[in-house]
C-alpha cells in the first residue's frame, strides 16, 4: 500500500486513516488543500477491490474538491473521505456515529457531507458525534438536484459554445448513470426537449427513464459509441480512458461523475478530437454550492442563483483555453490553481 508515491498524491496536507474493530469501519480521510478554508467534500462508502483503490480515490476526489471550491468562488479547501464496505449490506448507525468521532478528531479541518452509498439519513447519525457535517434534513437537504442542475447549465454552456445552440430542443444526450443527479438531469432536460438516451446498471431505473422521458434505452457497452450531441457520465470516474475515448461520437462531453479522465493526457486527445470537454469540477459543483448555504437561514432562491453561474464559469474556461490553445482541462486547473495557490479571499477572485 502506497500514498506518498501514489500517483494521485498530489502535496495533500493530511492523509488520516481510522479503523473501529465493533462496527467494522474502515475509513480513510484525505485532505488536500486549506488554503482557502476547511476542507468540504462527501462522505463515500464503497466496496473496494483492495485498499490501494480506496486510496487512489480518496486522494483523487479530494484534490478535485480543493479545484471544483476554487472553481465556485467557495471559501473552503478540499477533502474527501471513503468508507470501504458494502452500503446496502454494511451499513449500521453505529458505524456512522464512529465516523462521527473520526471526523471531531481532526478538530474542524474537515467537513463531511453525503456522496456515493451514503444519504441525508446517514448524517444525523454522523452529526450526533460532530459538528462538521453539512446536508442534515430540514437544511440543504439532499444535493443531488442542485448538482444536476449545474449539469443542467453546463449542457446549455457547451451547447451555446460548441454547438451555437442556446436551445436544448432536439439536442441530443446520452446519460449515463441515472442515480439521484442523472435522473434529475434527465427531468431537466426532458423538460426542454431534448432527445434522451440513457443507461445505468440497474436495469429497472432505465426503463423508469424510457417511460417518463421518452428516453432511448442502451446498454452499458454502447453507450460511448452512439452518436449525439453530448455525452453525460453521471456515475462513476476515469470513464474517458483508452478503451472508451476511441469510441466517443460526440460533440461535447458534460456530466457529474468526478474524474471522468482516466488520466489528464485524455483531455489533451479529446482537444484533438474536437470533443469540448466541460471539466468535471467545475460542472458538478452545484452540490457543493448547496450545502455551503446549509445552515438556519437556507434559501434555495439563492442556491439557484450561484449554481446558475456555471454557465458562465465554463465559458471563461472555454475562451481561456481557446485563447492559450490549451485543453479545458488544463485551462480549468489554471484558472483553479491562482485561485487556491495564492490564498487570497476567494470573494475578491
Amino acid at each position: 500500500m502506497t500514498v506518498f508515491s501514489a500517483i494521485d498524491f498530489d502535496r495533500h496536507e493530511q492523509v488520516n486513516f481510522f479503523y473501529d474493530e465493533e462496527t467494522g469501519l474502515k475509513a480513510i480521510i484525505a485532505i488536500h488543500n486549506t488554503n482557502r478554508g476547511p476542507a468540504l467534500g462527501g462522505c463515500r462508502m464503497w466496496s473496494y477491490t483492495d485498499e490501494q483503490h480506496a486510496i487512489t480515490d480518496v486522494l483523487r476526489l479530494s484534490r478535485g474538491m480543493t479545484y471544483k471550491a476554487a472553481m465556485a468562488n467557495l471559501p473552503f479547501g478540499g477533502g474527501k473521505a471513503v468508507i470501504i464496505g458494502d452500503s446496502h449490506r454494511d451499513k449500521s448507525p453505529a458505524l456512522f456515529r464512529v465516523f462521527g468521532q473520526c471526523v471531531e478528531q481532526l478538530n474542524g479541518r474537515y467537513i463531511t457531507a453525503e456522496d456515493v452509498g451514503t444519504s441525508v439519513e446517514d448524517m444525523v447519525f454522523i452529526r450526533e458525534a460532530t459538528n462538521h457535517v453539512v446536508g442534515l434534513p430540514g437544511g440543504s437537504g439532499d444535493p443531488s438536484p442542485f448538482t444536476a442542475i449545474g449539469v443542467y447549465e453546463s449542457i446549455r454552456s457547451a451547447a451555446l459554445y460548441r454547438l451555437g445552440k442556446s436551445s436544448l430542443k432536439g439536442v441530443k444526450v446520452a446519460v449515463q448513470g441515472l442515480g439521484h443527479v442523472g435522473y434529475h438531469l434527465c427531468q431537466l432536460l426532458a423538460d426542454v426537449g431534448a432527445d434522451l438516451f440513457v443507461t445505468d446498471i440497474e436495469p429497472e431505473l432505465v426503463q423508469k427513464a424510457a417511460d417518463e422521458f421518452k428516453a432511448t434505452p442502451v446498454s452499458l457497452e454502447e453507450i460511448y459509441g452512439i452518436e449525439v450531441d453530448v455525452f453525460a457520465p453521471c456515475a462513476l470516474g476515469a470513464v474517458i480512458n483508452d478503451q472508451t475515448i476511441v469510441q466517443l461520437k460526440c460533440k461535447v462531453v458534460a456530466g457529474s461523475a468526478n474524474n471522468q479522465l482516466e488520466n489528464p493526457a485524455h483531455g489533451e486527445l479529446l482537444a484533438k478530437m474536437k470533443i469540448l470537454y466541460a471539466p468535471d469540477y467545475v460542472v458538478n459543483a452545484g452540490g457543493l454550492i448547496d450545502v455551503y448555504y446549509d445552515g438556519p437561514a437556507y434559501n434555495p432562491d439563492i442556491v439557484k442563483v450561484h449554481v446558475a453561474g456555471i454557465h458562465d464559469t465554463l465559458l471563461d474556461v472555454f475562451h481561456k483555453a481557446e485563447e492559450l490553445r490549451i485543453s479545458t482541462s488544463e485551462a480549468a486547473d489554471l484558472i483553479a490553481e491562482e485561485r487556491f495557490r495564492l490564498n487570497s479571499d476567494p470573494l475578491l477572485k
